[in-house]
């Protein structure tokens, strides 16, 4: 089925952001006297929101509420003004969402990353694309891989399925019609928890042989690619 909407995630698949996240990470540990992180490591703690990645990033005695939002505190301030200092489009990122909207579908971001830093990044480098949705973590609302972020999108897409329209409502199901598309295994059970058929693209924090774990419909490499799934 010819795709209506594509719902795309942040961090690893529009936005490499690695740098400036591990940047404002570690400055963080060091204010706190805490060992800090490759890259590499703290992009492996990446995927379900940046309390989990600062839980995730302690030394496992440290691990509390508290030290959490210690280096929350630290975090936020540091990563608002350098969020974009490092992080840039992945390679035909740019095209392939220009030619999605080209084509008539409407796009939409769903995001771990907290909403504010979320938004603020979309409208930084993608400020001709008219994204129908854009969110990130948002207070009282469930992360992912909990997919009431996929119900938002949907009702602001005008995508109908029974989570969205209510039990007897006497609409078509349109999930056929929306592709997800993300890099890590938080998205591809998202997009399961949905109902939603995924794309897992390899150019993220996550090994093909891990993302082929969780069985998506399609894996791909470029994002070229992605044009033929959308027909």
């Amino acid at each position: 089925m010819k795709k209506k909407l594509v719902i795309l995630d942040l961090d690893g698949t529009l936005l490499y952001t690695v740098p400036d996240i591990a940047a404002a990470t570690n400055q963080a540990l060091e204010a706190c006297g805490y060992p800090t992180h490759s890259e590499t490591v703290i992009a492996s703690f990446i995927g379900n929101g940046i309390n989990k990645l600062f839980e995730r990033a302690l030394p496992q005695k440290a691990r509390c509420q508290e030290e959490i939002m210690r280096i929350r505190k630290l975090f936020l301030p540091y990563y608002n003004a350098h969020c974009a200092d490092a992080t840039r489009p992945f390679e035909g990122i740019p095209e392939l969402l220009s030619d999605i909207c080209r084509n008539g579908i409407k796009v939409a971001v769903a995001s771990n990353k907290y909403h504010p830093a979320t938004v603020k990044l979309i409208r930084h480098f993608f400020p001709q694309i008219p994204f129908c949705a854009v969110f990130g973590e948002r207070e009282g609302v469930p992360r992912k891989p909990e997919p009431v972020i996929v119900w938002d999108i949907l009702r602001e897409a005008g995508i109908h399925c029974p989570a969205v329209d209510g039990p007897g409502r006497n609409f078509p199901d349109e999930r056929p019609s929306v592709l997800y598309i993300g890099d890590s295994g938080v998205d591809m059970q998202t997009a399961a928890n949905a109902g939603l058929e995924a794309a897992a693209v390899t150019w993220g924090c996550r090994t093909r042989e891990e993302l082929a774990s969780y069985a998506p419909a399609h894996i791909v490499d470029r994002p070229e690619q992605i044009a033929a799934i959308l027909i």
